[in-house]
């Protein structure tokens, strides 16, 4: 009976140890999703692409269109406030830069 107990338990373990890279990839991804830091208006690439913390404050610009907010961009990534076109930072959910493309649907 103990060999039993024993064969039991190296197959949950090595099973344990094959999940475990797949489960600390999810963690540092969520971890690293969390911890971005925001993007400041003054970043080279957010003062290239226009990019303002307050959509309205934009509303000089040509491209600025009432209600366009990064929230509502295609390029918005929800999960982390982050931003496809600055992958490194979080922007602001009210925000808008040159780039904005309204989300399909």
């Amino acid at each position: 009976m103990s060999q039993i107990s024993r064969r039991s338990l190296l197959k949950k373990g090595l099973f344990g140890l094959a999940a475990l890279p797949l489960g600390m990839g999810a963690l540092t991804s969520q971890s690293f999703a969390a911890a971005l830091p925001p993007l400041s208006e003054d970043a080279p690439q957010a003062k290239a692409l226009n990019y303002v913390k307050v959509a309205s404050d934009a509303s000089g610009h040509a491209k600025y269109q009432a209600g366009q907010e990064c929230d509502n961009c295609m390029f918005w990534k929800p999960a982390n406030n982050g931003c496809a076109l600055f992958p490194q930072n979080s922007v602001e959910a009210k925000g808008w830069c040159q780039s904005y493309v309204k989300k399909p649907g």
